[in-house]
């Protein structure tokens, strides 16, 4: 989980967005996190490659998990 940085970046802008009433934001970012931690788990193979075109969240629910995050 190398990569999993992206999904700290993530987190901590949405925490700012949040504090800073940015509300809009803050949902966009909790997509893109669940984005990121889709294409993450498809890169190290815990997720089929397909589950990423058919709106398919579980695969990036297990990763957040995994890395410590919130799914």
């Amino acid at each position: 989980m190398k990569n999993e940085w992206i999904l700290d970046v993530l987190s901590d802008l949405r925490s700012y967005a949040v504090s800073n009433q940015l509300d809009v934001l803050a949902e966009q970012l909790d997509d893109a996190r669940l984005v990121a931690a889709a294409e993450l788990a498809n890169l190290e193979g815990d997720m089929p490659p397909a589950a990423l075109t058919n709106g398919c969240v579980a695969g990036a629910n297990r990763f957040l998990r995994a890395a410590g995050g919130r799914a």
